[in-house]
């Protein structure tokens, strides 16, 4: 049925949770995963001239630094397991869309991810991630509360 499962993090203690599910689920069904994090995109509310290029630098790589421990847990997760694993990190300030184009790009045919069940104005403020991914993706989606 599945054979290639996105599993998108933020490494919220959620997350993981549905990440070492997610590992599970493919090693019963024989599948692949990818781990999948998005880093926000760099603003500075401030003249460019007034920062650093040292700072801008180190803001980055300590961003990516952090997708990556992130992205350990998966791979870790799916070495445990057996299970065949890949990962990437993209920089977006729309996070449902780069996990919706990771999966078509990665060519996966379901994302399994967390939802921190955000509602009222919480979630009208904060905004779910979950549910644009659930909204804008073309592929099946399971959602661990």
């Amino acid at each position: 049925m599945f054979t290639h499962l996105l599993l998108p993090t933020d490494g919220s203690e959620l997350s993981e949770t549905a990440v070492r599910s997610g590992v599970q689920f493919a090693k019963s069904i024989n599948a692949k995963v990818t781990g999948f994090c998005v880093i926000p995109e760099l603003h500075f509310f401030s003249y460019e001239t007034e920062i650093p290029a040292d700072v801008k630098q180190r803001v980055v790589r300590e961003s990516r630094a952090l997708a990556e421990k992130h992205l350990a847990v998966v791979e870790a997760a799916a070495r445990k397991a057996g299970v065949t694993c890949d990962t990437a990190h993209v920089t977006s300030d729309l996070p449902y869309d780069a996990i919706v184009k990771a999966a078509a790009e990665k060519g996966c045919d379901l994302i399994m991810m967390a939802s921190h069940g955000r509602r009222g104005v919480k979630g009208l403020l904060l905004g779910s991630e979950t549910q644009k991914v659930l909204a804008h993706s073309k592929i099946p989606v399971l959602v661990f509360r």
